[in-house]
């Protein structure tokens, strides 16, 4: 569901000194939260119809660098506002942030204030409306992999990110008795994001030392996607509130697990009819959801970028890991990137266990939504499930194995540029060029220690 405040409620709360600060955050090319505190009473009194950002938001790395090159902005064209126009169905309590609420803005062009193609939010929602004239909605759920730490992030930036100590000491996966040496930050994370009107299923511990995972309710494609971005922010405040670090970096150390993002998908009908489910199809697939795989498979190399786009995520692809190497389909297998759960009932779907805990989900959905779109359109054929140990299969069809592999596959995506926008595709293009000029141009820890004595 979408946030848990009316704006009626914010100007009581602030009336009642309840609520002094709102947050009014967009998402940027990262997934990350960017934005201003303001005042609680200005906001009510104005603020919420729109406020301005520089237009270098959607246009930065990591590091926020001025990355030169773009179409959309440039130090030429001056770096000039967009308009940040507040999607009052978001407004939230934030529980975890003293006297605060949130709310999250579409970003708009600051002339035409028509809303800028290649903002996350409007490439998903570009996406949904393609559904919404087929009479389709789409649902999603992420699951969200993480590792926290003993250290504090200032600790852990201070020691240069060495010698880190995971919160536990041995693989804790479902593990009760370790998660409950970490119930402090994590049941401070599942009522917090409760008492912002995310609907919370459970925390447990996951396949490695110090590795967790968040679950929460399937919902709306654009209402999941605002709850990832706001999960992710939390739990690193959360962390950060009990001095303890947290990453969803997705390969933090070589010889540990990644941390996956795993979606699900499915489409249903705008009566409410699970559009996916034929109890008569082969697991009670229908023909729309085998279409919807098979445009999956076909292009999945294509928006792999979108599932994994750092240097870092291609690390996570290793055999035996349950992170798969192959875009194939299986039964409840999770060796195979994309894996059918629950056959034969209303709850059928795709998971796509291929994306990392460091995607943006509004561009990872948008892009699969639009590779299912186009089964569904070009009535794809579903090809036979794989059945053994994905890992051996050494014809199957291989995930991307490297940043700029996935770069070259996007750049020359026929089926993205339709659905996307030519423009929109070039500028997720060239984010994916300068990662990788960036890590071409630096001088790793791994070169220094292998070749300074002995080259």
């Amino acid at each position: 569901m979408p946030g848990n405040l009316s704006f009626e409620e914010l100007k009581t709360a602030v009336e009642k000194g309840e609520i002094d600060t709102v947050l009014v955050a967009l998402v940027d090319m990262q997934g990350r939260l960017m934005g201003k505190r303001f005042q609680a009473e200005f906001f009510v009194d104005g603020a919420y119809e729109e406020t301005h950002s520089c237009n270098y938001l959607l246009a930065t790395d990591l590091e926020m660098e001025t990355v030169q090159g773009y179409k959309a902005t440039s130090w030429a064209a001056g770096y000039g506002d967009y308009t940040m126009k507040p999607d009052m169905t978001t407004l939230r309590r934030v529980p975890w942030l003293e006297g605060t609420a949130m709310v999250l803005c579409d970003v708009l062009d600051h002339h035409t204030h028509e809303e800028v193609p290649h903002s996350p939010r409007a490439v998903l929602k570009k996406q949904v409306k393609r559904l919404e004239a087929m009479g389709l909605k789409p649902f999603m759920a992420s699951e969200l992999e993480f590792f926290m730490f003993r250290e504090s992030f200032e600790e852990a930036g201070d020691n240069g990110y060495r010698g880190l100590k995971t919160y536990s000491a041995y693989n804790e996966d479902y593990h009760i008795f370790q998660t409950t040496k970490e119930e402090g930050v994590m049941r401070a994370i599942r009522t917090g994001l409760q008492g912002a009107g995310i609907p919370v299923e459970n925390t447990k511990g996951e396949a490695d030392a110090g590795q967790g995972e968040v679950n929460v309710r399937y919902s709306e494609a654009v209402d999941m996607a605002d709850n990832h971005v706001i999960i992710k922010n939390a739990c690193k405040e959360i962390a950060w509130q009990k001095g303890q670090a947290l990453t969803f970096l997705a390969k933090w150390n070589a010889n540990m697990a990644g941390s996956s993002c795993h979606v699900h998908q499915s489409l249903w009908t705008l009566d409410g009819k699970p559009a996916f489910l034929d109890k008569d199809g082969q697991y009670g697939m229908s023909d729309m959801m085998k279409h919807y795989l098979a445009g999956l498979l076909a292009h999945a190399g294509e928006f792999t970028y979108f599932l994994a786009p750092y240097i870092n995520s291609y690390k996570r692809f290793k055999e035996g890991t349950f992170a798969p190497t192959k875009a194939i389909w299986s039964l409840d297998n999770r060796t195979a990137g994309y894996r059918l759960v629950g056959e034969g009932t209303k709850g059928i779907r795709v998971e796509c266990r291929v994306g990392g805990s460091d995607l943006n989900p509004y561009l990872a959905y948008a892009a699969m939504l639009a590779a299912g779109i186009d089964g569904i359109e070009n009535k794809l054929e579903l090809e036979p499930e794989f059945t053994g140990d994905a890992y051996k299969a050494a014809r199957a069809r291989g995930i991307p194995t490297a940043l700029r592999d996935a770069t070259v596959a996007l750049k020359r995506s026929k089926m993205l540029r339709a659905a996307m926008g030519d423009d929109v595709v070039d500028h997720y293009v060239h984010a994916a060029t300068w990662e990788q000029k960036a890590f071409d141009d630096a001088v790793t820890d791994w070169e220094v220690a292998r070749g300074f004595e002995r080259a």
